[in-house]
C-alpha cells in the first residue's frame, strides 16, 4: 500500500500537470480565434475563385493551358502533406499521416514513384522514418501567422516541376476545419487542374435543366487562364494551410481540455486514497496508544 508521502507527491505532480494543460488550453483557444477568423475570411474568396476559374476552364479546351492536360501515363506522383509542427493535439496528425500512408501504399502498388513536400515537422519526421523522397519542407508555418508568399513559393515550384514533366500529378492532403469536435482530412488533386463539371439536377424527373453560370471576360478566356491557373494552385495551398492551422488549434484545445478533466479525476481518486491512508494511519496510532495504556494499567 502506498504511504501518505507517496500519495501526496502524486497529487502535487498531477496538480502541476493540470496547470500546464490549462495553460495550453487557453493558449490554443486564443490562437484558434485568430486562425479561425483568417480562415473564414479567406474561404469565400477561395470558393468564388475556384467557381470562376472552373467555369472558364470548362468552356475552354485543354490546349488553353498545359496545366489542364492530364498525362497519358502517370509515373511520378507528388504529394503535398500538411501537418503540425508540434504534438499534444490528439489524433490530428495521426489521421493526416494515415491518409498519406494509404495514398503512398496505393501508388507504390501501381508502380509509381512518390515524392513529398512537407508542411510541418510531424509529416517530415514520418517521411524520414519511412525513408520517403522529401523534395521540400516548410517548418514553422502551420499553427503560426504566415503570408500568402509561403503558398506562392511552394506553388511556383510545383507548377514549374509539373511543366518540366518531373511530376505527372500533384495531390494535396490537409485538415478541413468543420467544428470544434471535428477536423476532417481532405485529399484533392492539384495538378493537372480539373475543369468544373456541370451540376446535375437533384431530381432526374424534373424537366428543368441546371446550367452553370457563364462568365463574360476580357481579355479572352485562354489569356486569362494563363495567369489564373497558376494562381489557383497558390490559392488552394494557402487555403489548405489556413484550414490546417485552424484545425490544429481546435484539436489541441480539445485534447488539453480532455487532459485537464483526466487530471481532475486523478486528483479526486488520489485524494480519496490519501484520506483512506491517513485514516488507517490514525487508527493504527490510536490502537498503539490504547494498547500501551492497557499494558501499563495491567
Amino acid at each position: 500500500m502506498a504511504t501518505l508521502k507517496d500519495v501526496e507527491l502524486k497529487i502535487k505532480a498531477v496538480q502541476k500537470t493540470r496547470q500546464i494543460t490549462k495553460a495550453m488550453n487557453m493558449v490554443a483557444a486564443s490562437r484558434l480565434r485568430s486562425a479561425q477568423a483568417d480562415s473564414e475570411a479567406f474561404r469565400p474568396y477561395a470558393a468564388k475563385f475556384a467557381e470562376v476559374l472552373g467555369g472558364l476552364a470548362g468552356g475552354s479546351d485543354e490546349a488553353a493551358s498545359p496545366l489542364l492536360v492530364p498525362r497519358q501515363e502517370v509515373k511520378n506522383v507528388h504529394l503535398v502533406l500538411c501537418t503540425s509542427d508540434r504534438g499534444l493535439c490528439g489524433g490530428f496528425n495521426a489521421n493526416l499521416i494515415g491518409r498519406a500512408e494509404s495514398f503512398c501504399r496505393t501508388q507504390s502498388a501501381e508502380g509509381r514513384q512518390v515524392s513529398i513536400t512537407n508542411f510541418g515537422k510531424k509529416g517530415r519526421d514520418w517521411c524520414r522514418r519511412e525513408k520517403l523522397d522529401i523534395v521540400d519542407e516548410y517548418l514553422g508555418v502551420v499553427g503560426a501567422r504566415f503570408s500568402f508568399n509561403v503558398a506562392m513559393t511552394a506553388g511556383q515550384k510545383l507548377v514549374k516541376a509539373f511543366l518540366e514533366e518531373k511530376y505527372d500529378a500533384v495531390y494535396l492532403i490537409y485538415a478541413e476545419f468543420i467544428s470544434m469536435a471535428k477536423q476532417q482530412p481532405v485529399f484533392k488533386q492539384l495538378l493537372p487542374i480539373s475543369p468544373a463539371k456541370e451540376p446535375e439536377a437533384a431530381n432526374e424527373t424534373e424537366s428543368e435543366q441546371v446550367y452553370m453560370a457563364e462568365h463574360v471576360c476580357e481579355p479572352s478566356a485562354p489569356e486569362l487562364l494563363g495567369q489564373l491557373l497558376p494562381r489557383d494552385i497558390y490559392v488552394q495551398i494557402y487555403n489548405a494551410l489556413l484550414e490546417t492551422s485552424t484545425s490544429e488549434h481546435a484539436a489541441r484545445m480539445m485534447a488539453m481540455d480532455n487532459a485537464t478533466k483526466a487530471c481532475n479525476d486523478m486528483i479526486e481518486n488520489l485524494t480519496l486514497a490519501y484520506n483512506k491512508a491517513r485514516q488507517a494511519a490514525i487508527t493504527a496510532e490510536l490502537m498503539d496508544i490504547v494498547g500501551g495504556a492497557e499494558a501499563l494499567r495491567g
